[in-house]
């Protein structure tokens, strides 16, 4: 247990090249894919549901019809207004989580990788390097800073104005598209179902294809299930038989 949260899933913190347990890392996707699934309905409801509150009760018969032969009503009627705090704290943590696993000293902060590396702690390890998965939380990342820019517009506004010394984005409307923060949920949504579900991490892939177009310097290992117990034991087995074999 005490290894467990030395450790937590790196193979080993101290040495030069990171390697961290797939399985912890695909445990701790299964719990952070909520947050994709939370944000998908609540972009469905604000993009695709009116922000029209109709009062039936108040519906008076106009006498008049549009061009279909439909009756038109006199409503009260009311417009939402949004609130989202909440889910840009449910996006900040997503944001936290994404940063935090790209390093040892931040992944101490995180409790669900806690959570993770102790839930696989009976399951044999698979050891990855841990650059590929940098760089796919590093898109993770950036896909969230898009939907917090979509559901605090102003602030992000006042942020680049008082920089920029001019005013360069509207402050009173939603300048961005609300199709990109619709269709970036819904491929966080299917990476994380893949890495999940499948193991198959999309970014590690993208990442060892910028290595191979050389937009990437440093070497990326190839994502195996490597078994390194059993390596370590077929060398000792393997030092310990010629120990024994007779000098000529």
């Amino acid at each position: 247990m005490l290894e467990v949260f030395k450790n937590l899933w790196f193979r080993d913190p101290k040495e030069e090249t990171l390697f961290i347990n797939d399985v912890a890392v695909r445990i701790r996707a299964g719990f952070l894919l909520f947050i994709p699934i939370y944000m998908s309905f609540t972009l469905y409801d604000a993009v695709f549901v009116s922000s029209w509150i109709v009062d039936g009760n108040t519906a008076v018969d106009s006498g008049d019809m549009d061009w279909d032969y439909h009756i038109i009503y006199h409503v009260d009627a009311i417009k939402r207004a949004y609130d989202y705090t909440f889910q840009t704290w449910v996006l900040f943590y997503g944001l936290f989580e994404m940063l935090a696993g790209m390093f040892v000293w931040s992944s101490r902060l995180s409790p669900i990788i806690m959570l993770s590396s102790f839930l696989a702690r009976h399951q044999k390890p698979v050891w990855k390097p841990l650059v590929p998965k940098r760089f796919a939380w590093g898109l993770g990342s950036t896909f969230i800073i898009v939907c917090l820019i979509f559901f605090n517009p102003e602030v992000f506004a006042h942020w680049v104005n008082a920089i920029w010394g001019s005013t360069l984005l509207p402050t009173t409307s939603n300048y961005m598209s609300p199709y990109i923060p619709v269709v970036l949920v819904w491929v966080c949504l299917g990476f994380m179902w893949l890495e999940t579900v499948l193991g198959f991490c999309v970014g590690c892939k993208i990442h060892a294809l910028l290595v191979w177009m050389g937009v990437f310097k440093e070497e990326c290992e190839a994502c195996n299930n490597i078994d390194w117990e059993e390596i370590a034991r077929k060398n000792k087995e393997r030092q310990a038989a010629e120990q024994q074999e007779p000098k000529s």
